[in-house]
């Protein structure tokens, strides 16, 4: 039998990747420190997985910490490798906007009322979906154009 754990991103500010990962809803669920090793595994889901119990589907946050011998951290590049993460939204339009309005970039506009990607401070990239049929096309979504990669 093969199950489905989680998705693992290295991120290097842990707070603010848990900040963006609020706005699309979810939330902290544990967290484990390991000081031998040197890092913290932040576990999030979404108010749904949560009720899920066990089969709950998290992403893991890895932070590796910083050297303690005071040399530099590791710079985590080419977040764009990973592919992505997807996720389900009831409102792709009210969605992008909290997105939006916290300072997020909307790297691929919600055009067709049924797909969006933005990217996480560690430049993950994330697959907004609309819940059952796409929305009418709506501004300021239908025109605007895609900024970076996605």
């Amino acid at each position: 039998m093969t199950q489905y754990l989680h998705t693992m991103i290295r991120v290097s500010d842990p707070d603010a990747t848990i900040a963006f990962f609020a706005l699309l809803g979810l939330e902290e669920v544990r967290r484990i420190d390991n000081e031998a090793a040197r890092f913290t595994l932040i576990f999030l889901a979404a108010e749904a997985d949560k009720a899920i119990g066990d089969r709950r589907v998290e992403v893991e946050l890895t932070y590796n910490w910083p050297p303690a011998d005071g040399s530099a951290a590791e710079v985590y590049t080419g977040g764009r490798n990973f592919g992505h993460l997807a996720y389900r939204v009831d409102d792709i339009y009210a969605t992008c906007q909290r997105l939006a309005d916290a300072g997020v970039t909307i790297n691929r506009p919600p055009r067709d009322g049924h797909m969006a990607f933005v990217k996480t401070p560690d430049g993950i990239s994330i697959e907004l979906l609309q819940a059952r049929a796409p929305l009418a096309p709506a501004e300021p979504w239908a025109s605007m154009p895609n900024t970076g990669t996605w």
